[in-house]
């Protein structure tokens, strides 16, 4: 065993003793068996292609139900790019529909929800990845266009609760007390609409109270993440240049990508919590017993069906 290899195992064996070390590990370890960068570039492609339609068919259908008012437009608009902050810019120059343009709106109404449809089943996809649901267990067609229409509701009531929240902050722009109310609840919004979206997403085997600590910690990292998107747009995209447009872009990409990893990551906390996939080994052999459980788990997801039998066995000593 060489210098290297000795001051290795004793990083693993440290890690391994200590509970929080070996838990963040445990989690890196388990996103990297279940191939998630390819599941979150998956979603991250479902994501984008959905976003923008579902964008701006609303700030469009404003034009058309808040014509009136546009006190309430600013409102809800505001809102919408508290949530998406790096699109500001762009929801903010789109013009409203006339009324002859309903058909188009309709259109685009059928392609958003084409696309959000998508983005659920990819969705769906993932958490029974994470989860290592075997084929056998996992909903049927039926099914998921069930939770796919429970998806799309979620997304509703997340657009609606937020427009509330954006009026109380409006309301009380001056008053300190109820801005930082209207934080601490938006805080605890984005974290309930977490523990919503992994029900819906998530095969129904999974108890919701083992959803809840990494809804816990998306709901605050996504409420970071916003913060930070709304950072760069006030201090490096708030010009109308060709460069300016390409950096949204950009921006706006990276920006859904990081949030759909950290969507995972928290959805990897849940299943290495429950399942007690801890501690994990840097450097093999030997593998640890959260090891074995957790690779045991990756072969039995590819069951397709009841007849068919999957056994996992390891040939090394016991640690």
């Amino acid at each position: 065993m060489n210098t290297a290899e000795r001051t290795i195992r004793r990083i693993d064996a440290w890690q391994q003793r200590h509970k929080p070390t070996a838990f963040i590990v445990g989690v890196i370890k388990k996103y990297s068996d279940d191939n998630a960068g390819q599941l979150v570039a998956s979603l991250c492609h479902a994501a984008f292609v959905s976003l923008f339609p579902l964008l701006l068919v609303l700030v469009t259908t404003l034009g058309l139900v808040a014509a009136s008012d546009p006190a309430l437009r600013h409102r809800v608009l505001s809102a919408v790019t508290d949530q998406f902050p790096l699109m500001s810019q762009d929801l903010a120059s789109v013009k409203q529909l006339h009324r002859s343009s309903v058909i188009g709106l309709i259109v685009g109404l059928v392609v958003t929800i084409w696309g959000t449809t998508g983005l659920a089943q990819a969705g769906m996809f993932v958490m029974a990845q994470v989860w290592n649901v075997p084929g056998t267990r996992r909903p049927g067609f039926l099914q998921r266009l069930g939770r796919t229409g429970l998806f799309l509701l979620v997304l509703a009531v997340g657009v609606i609760v937020t427009t509330g929240l954006a009026s109380l902050n409006a309301f009380g722009h001056q008053m300190v007390l109820i801005v930082a109310g209207a934080d601490a609840v938006a805080l605890v919004t984005n974290m309930g609409m977490y523990v919503l979206s992994f029900r819906v997403l998530t095969p129904k085997d999974v108890p919701t109270r083992d959803l809840v600590p990494g809804s816990v910690l998306a709901g605050v990292a996504w409420t970071v993440l916003q913060a930070g998107g709304a950072l760069v747009v006030s201090h490096f995209l708030n010009n109308g240049s060709v460069y300016g447009i390409f950096g949204i872009v950009l921006s706006l990409l990276a920006w859904i990508y990081l949030v759909l990893q950290v969507t995972v990551y928290a959805a990897e906390v849940n299943v290495v919590h429950v399942r007690k996939l801890w501690p994990r080994s840097l450097v093999q052999p030997p593998l640890t017993e959260a090891d074995r459980a957790a690779l045991a788990l990756q072969p039995l997801q590819n069951q397709r069906r009841e007849e068919q039998q999957i056994v996992v066995t390891f040939t090394d000593c016991q640690p």
